[in-house]
């Protein structure tokens, strides 16, 4: 592809490139050379599944790999152990050794659902990081002043009202730009509120007489609720491990404002037909329902394949739209000592919900229902028979259940 279709590409989705002229030079040098750009993207193994607001900076480096480019992640098993201070109102606290072997460990096996990985090199920031010597350490860290670390707007809030930074937080953007240099990176990558890590990397490759990185960065992608930032913490998210059934339905649930965001940054539907949604939406033409499926559609099918999410938009119609029971519902078997059990502990031991705590709540958010009626009291009693129970938690969640005695005969017959 010429230049300006790469550039074309590589501007979808993004919010900001540092500096969109150099990045024309390095990919015209590139097209003559033959030589590959090398696409630096950091992640730190914080937790052990991604979501979709982290496939956002993912498609991106696919982007990159699709137009021949050498995708380069670097696993922040050394700085994870800092604690990436970016957005934080108080001090990360540092991962353990053993937590960020398994977090990555995992992160490998998902990033193969987005990149081809057989194209892609994958290194570890401790490797360069772990062996610097103090001297070095002074002279990365005398690239940088503490005028600067305090332009930061996370520093700078916490500096304002007087909550503490660590000194060695500071350390962090410095470790990242560093990776740069180590890496001699062409391009880095990263979300909105990586700007400041990625403008300290270009930094330190003129310090160390390097051409800069250009520096690239995509927007934060709003969780479910769609206000917040998408994350497991928050509960708003969609893994890209979770069954096909759940990602569509949580896609399913997202606000029409955020439609066409979504489309843009976590598809990769031709541009044509964005355009054509956006018209079609716009005009009225199209019911946000139906755009809202494409959706669904396109990321359950990129995740599961397209016989997956043919069957997830079965399924959400039938349970959805029809108001039926779907197909397939998880049958389990409960046992219990007593007469009977509350339905809040039916919840947890049906392995819905984790603790009895999450039980009562969604009942009291009127959330649970038992054989099509909506349970109000979390201490209903479901008593002890060979009778099948059907039991929703939300709009996504069933389970059919038999609730026994203990010592009955007939038990698991």
């Amino acid at each position: 592809m010429d230049t300006t279709g790469q550039l074309a590409l590589i501007r979808r989705g993004t919010a900001e490139i540092v500096v969109e002229s150099e990045l024309r030079t390095k990919l015209e040098r590139s097209r003559k050379s033959g030589v590959p750009l090398k696409v630096k993207l950091g992640l730190d193994p914080t937790a052990p599944d991604l979501h979709l607001g982290h496939t956002v900076v993912l498609q991106k480096l696919r982007d990159f790999q699709t137009l021949g480019h050498q995708a380069v992640i670097v696993i922040g098993d050394f700085t994870g152990m800092i604690g990436d201070p970016s957005g934080r109102s108080e001090t990360r606290k540092p991962l353990t050794r053993a937590e960020i072997e398994a977090n990555a460990e995992t992160y490998r096996l998902q990033l193969g659902k987005i990149l081809d990985m057989d194209k892609t090199r994958v290194e570890f920031n401790s490797s360069w990081l772990a062996p610097l010597k103090l001297e070095e350490l002074v002279r990365l860290t005398s690239t940088v002043t503490v005028a600067q670390m305090l332009q930061r707007d996370d520093f700078a809030a916490r500096y304002e009202h007087q909550r503490p930074i660590s000194l060695h937080e500071f350390l962090y953007p410095i470790c990242q730009g560093y990776d740069s240099v180590a890496l001699a990176a062409d391009v880095e990558l990263g979300g909105t509120d990586q700007t400041f890590n990625l403008l300290v990397g270009r930094d330190l490759q003129r310090a160390w007489d390097q051409e800069p990185q250009v520096a690239i960065t995509v927007p934060i992608l709003e969780g479910l609720d769609g206000s917040q930032k998408m994350s497991k913490t928050l509960g708003n998210y969609v893994g890209i491990t979770e069954p096909a059934g759940e990602m569509y339905g949580k896609l399913m649930s997202i606000p029409d404002a955020l439609m066409l965001r979504y489309l843009t940054l976590v598809t990769r539907l031709p541009e044509d037909e964005l355009r054509e949604i956006t018209r079609a939406l716009g005009t009225e033409r199209l019911h946000p329902m139906e755009a809202k499926k494409r959706l669904a559609g396109a990321v359950t099918a990129q995740y599961h394949g397209e016989t997956a999410a043919r069957e997830a938009e079965a399924g959400f119609v039938r349970v959805f739209q029809e108001r039926q029971e779907p197909i397939k519902v998880e049958e389990i078997r409960l046992a219990t000592p007593y007469e009977g059990e509350p339905v809040w502990k039916i919840v947890v031991m049906s392995g819905v919900v984790r603790s009895n705590s999450e039980a009562r709540r969604q009942i009291q958010q009127g959330a649970v229902e038992l054989d099509g009626e909506k349970v109000s009291d979390p201490n209903t009693t479901v008593l002890a028979s060979a009778l099948s129970h059907l039991l929703r938690v939300g709009k996504r969640r069933f389970k059919r259940f038999v609730l026994e005695r203990e010592g009955d005969p007939k038990r698991f017959t």
